[in-house]
């Protein structure tokens, strides 16, 4: 008998309200039956795109918040930093060091700027002292000109913006710094404060309180002083200086496109003061966060590249959990074979099957959807901990909602797309004779998509290996200095008054190596103000550290020529110590006793240091020189290990006893070492959690396929075993194809991790080789985490009685 087909689908027609009513009834109740048929199945799925999903909600919570860091501003579109492009022998250098005059010439020369300002670098000075009627606090801050709460939106909360900086006497306080100091944020304009740096004393009058910096502002600052006092300080004259460590900032009219104003203000430095190797240009104030990397003068990267790569990381998650549902959705497709069949035989279209089979997806998803949202808020503490945001799913934007209902549709709809055209095309009459068959490339298919996601896991799992790797060669390399059992902390009070005198008593203290001090930090990320250095006509920019006796001592450094700075002798002021770098810039040979020409007097050699890396192992070894400075803002005390506990102890008390009224606050450097690679240690954290999700997705999905597998072949097996088969070989028939499937993801995802990782450890100028080993190892805990996974249901299976198993069919 041949079953016959109406021209046009009932189901397909246009229907009304109530018509819509029903179907949609009818769905959910499909979609409720199927859950309870196939409840493991399900649960598998379910948890699959709910760990998806709830990974990609997280990372979508941070990139969003990446994405908006600085752009609070309401000029944020007009706001730009002035750059130097720096030619030198080495190359180009980028740099965001202008002179302190810049800005005032740009804003009275240039039409297109509306208004331009100057301040001092972040992380420019040590933390202040701030004191109020014996109450001493610490706080960082900057010298800004006048009109920084214009061009910034800083809210200020008491003080008008016009005019809180105009005098230059005046300093506006953040509400922290006025509830530490004064215990309120109410009558503190007016307040007379006194503020201390190493070698200065200012007193200034609180004109403004403005509200707490937000996380999302790089720029972090507890005050604000006019800059016009900083210039009076340093006596700064009214000329350009081209090696000036200031910040400019303009605004742009509306309508003043970035390029047209980069073509102007190019050569704008030159004739104005005597490098004309300087070429300037403007990048927008909110890119500095994401594009802040230059290399020879080109924007090259910087934290987008994370950006871009953790979006990556999350679509490719949830791109495993949709392969899963996918995969079991088609590999369980025969339990559905009479039901489309009887479907077709009465009368449904194939466009009706495709959306029952894309509601029941997308009804999972959103499933799925609740328990993610229940994962994410447990999460988040703890990754907000790890990445130092403040990430709440409850205060997000309704942007950031809509946007986490659209990526649940979506996945919906991609897990459930091929399941459903793959179902709803099935021939009816071969449904309901039994010939209807899984094709070949149905299985090559589902095959490719287990090689797939298991590839992608495998990519990261070895990424994070060699991640790690890359971090443990940064923790054990030798850096050229002893960086272990130094203790430091900035001067203050009467230590920064009289620290000869503080010193001498800390040297005298049982258990202390040695002690010495410095101007500044020295493992820091910033450049500093540096200098330049000339032999024989050569000139080359050279980082100069200002430190006291001892130093090179103290850290462990050791001299390859030379003699390091000695305190019997009185005519040091004039000498400094080269590392090798500066040494091999300069082009010297036999560098000791040779006269360099500086930017103030002439300076003799009396040592060279090796080289040692106090900055990132991103960069190489830059020319480095050490010159006594009288003036101390750190001191760093070198403790024998075992006494540590002991040695901390006594110096605390010491600290009390000598500059009452404050507080030791110290750290030990090493944890400075570890501050300049916290983005290596959170990817390397981050990368370990997001691999652990893929592997266990993939390893959820294989779950079901093996179970199925094993269910589809009961009758083999317990033919199998009548005959004789063991145990064991019913188990490694079963997990064969599937060991198979993983080798070949391993032979594909091999050579892309290579690939990955090699052009990451491009950006470290010292840098591991990757370990052979590391793929060894990954091949191996891939196969036993299959083995596992699917040994499981192969021995469940094989031990399953016979008689059974053969009634059953």
């Amino acid at each position: 008998m041949r079953l016959k087909h109406p021209a046009k689908d009932p189901l397909d027609r246009p229907t009304t309200g109530k018509h819509h009513a029903v179907m949609i009834k009818h769905n959910l109740t499909i979609i409720y039956r199927n859950i309870l048929k196939r409840k493991g199945t399900f649960l598998i799925n379910l948890l699959g795109l709910s760990m998806g999903l709830s990974c990609a909600f997280i990372i979508f919570l941070w990139v969003y918040d990446e994405l908006h860091v600085d752009k609070f501003h309401s000029n944020e579109n007009r706001i730009f930093q002035v750059m130097e492009n720096l030619r030198r022998p080495e190359g180009i250098v980028t740099t965001s060091n202008t002179p302190a005059l810049l800005a005032e010439t740009i804003a009275a020369e240039l039409p297109e700027v509306v208004a331009a300002m100057t301040s001092t670098p972040k992380d420019f000075f040590p933390k202040f002292t701030f004191s109020y009627k014996g109450r001493n606090v610490k706080a960082a801050g900057k010298f800004a000109d006048a009109n920084h709460f214009e061009i910034f939106s800083y809210p200020l909360t008491r003080g008008n913006s016009k005019n809180v900086l105009t005098n230059k006497n005046s300093i506006v306080i953040s509400e922290k710094l006025a509830d530490n100091l004064f215990g309120s944020t109410i009558d503190v304009v007016g307040q007379k404060i006194e503020w201390k740096l190493p070698g200065l004393a200012r007193q200034s009058l609180v004109s403004g309180v403005f509200k707490d910096i937000p996380g999302n502002s790089t720029d972090q600052f507890d005050f604000v002083i006019p800059f016009l006092n900083f210039r009076e300080i340093m006596g700064m004259p009214q000329t350009m200086d081209s090696l000036g460590p200031f910040n400019t900032y303009v605004v742009l009219r509306e309508g003043v496109s970035q390029e047209t104003f980069n073509q102007k203000i190019a050569g704008f430095i030159r004739g104005k003061f005597r490098n004309a190797n300087v070429t300037l240009f403007v990048r927008k104030y909110s890119d500095q966060y994401l594009h802040g990397s230059y290399e020879n003068g080109v924007q090259a990267g910087g934290r987008m590249e994370y950006v871009v790569l953790f979006s990556v990381v999350a679509a490719f998650i949830l791109l495993i959990a949709c392969i899963n549902f996918m995969n079991l959705s088609t590999a369980t497709a025969s339990v559905k074979w009479k039901e489309v069949g009887v479907k077709k035989a009465v009368g449904a279209g194939r466009k009706s099957l495709v959306i029952q089979y894309l509601s029941e997806s997308v009804a999972m998803s959103f499933l799925a959807l609740f328990l993610a949202i229940l994962f994410t808020g447990l999460i988040i503490p703890s990754f907000n901990s790890l990445t130092g945001k403040q990430l709440d799913i409850g205060a997000t934007e309704p942007v950031v909602f809509l946007v986490l209902v659209g990526i649940t549709l979506f996945t919906g709809l991609l897990a459930g797309s091929y399941p459903a055209f793959y179902l709803s095309g099935f021939n009816p009459v071969r449904i309901l004779k039994g010939t209807v068959q899984t094709s070949v490339s149905e299985l090559w298919m589902r095959k490719g998509l287990v090689v797939f996601q298991f590839s992608l896991s495998i990519v990261f799992i070895i990424s994070v290996l060699v991640i790690y790797e890359q971090i443990r060669f940064i923790q054990y390399k030798n850096l050229g200095f002893d960086r272990d059992n130094i203790l430091q902390f900035e001067t203050e009070g009467r230590v920064a008054e009289h620290p000869d005198q503080f010193i001498a008593s800390l040297k005298g203290i049982r258990g202390v190596e040695n002690v010495t001090g410095l101007m500044g930090s020295f493992i820091t990320t910033y450049q500093g103000m540096g200098g330049e250095l000339s032999w024989k006509g050569k000139k080359v920019a050279v980082q100069s550290l200002g430190v006291q006796y001892d130093f090179v001592e103290t850290m462990g450094m050791q001299m390859k020529d030379g003699r390091s700075f000695k305190r019997d002798l009185n005519d040091e002021n004039f000498k400094i110590i080269l590392n090798e770098a500066a040494v091999k810039a300069l082009g010297l040979n036999d560098p000791v006793g040779k006269q360099l020409v500086s930017a103030g007097p002439g300076v003799q050699i009396i040592g060279v240091v090796k080289d040692f890396n106090s900055q990132s192992l991103r960069s190489e070894v830059k020319p480095m020189s050490f010159r006594i400075d009288p003036t101390i803002s750190t001191i760093m005390v070198k403790i024998e290990g075992k006494e540590q506990a002991n040695v901390l102890a006594e110096i605390q008390e010491l600290y009390k006893n000598y500059n009452p009224g404050f507080v030791l606050d110290y750290k030990f450097m090493d944890t400075d070492y570890q501050h300049l690679y916290e983005s290596e240690n959170r990817i390397f954290v981050l990368s370990g959690y997001f691999a652990g999700l893929a592997i266990l997705i993939s390893c959820l999905g294989l779950l079901g396929l093996a179970s199925f597998t094993a269910e589809k072949r009961k009758k083999e097996i317990g033919i199998r075993k009548v005959l004789g088969a063991s145990v064991s070989k019913i188990a490694g028939l079963l997990s064969r194809d599937f060991l198979i499937l993983v080798a070949v993801a391993f032979i594909v995802a091999a050579p892309a991790a290579y690939f990955l990782m090699s052009k990451w450890l491009g950006g470290f100028a010292y840098k591991v080789n990757i370990p052979l080993g590391i793929f060894i190892l990954v091949a191996f805990l891939v196969a036993l985490l299959t083995l596992a996974t699917v040994g499981f249901q192969a021995v469940k299976a094989a031990l399953m009685n016979p008689v059974r198993s053969l009634k059953s069919e």
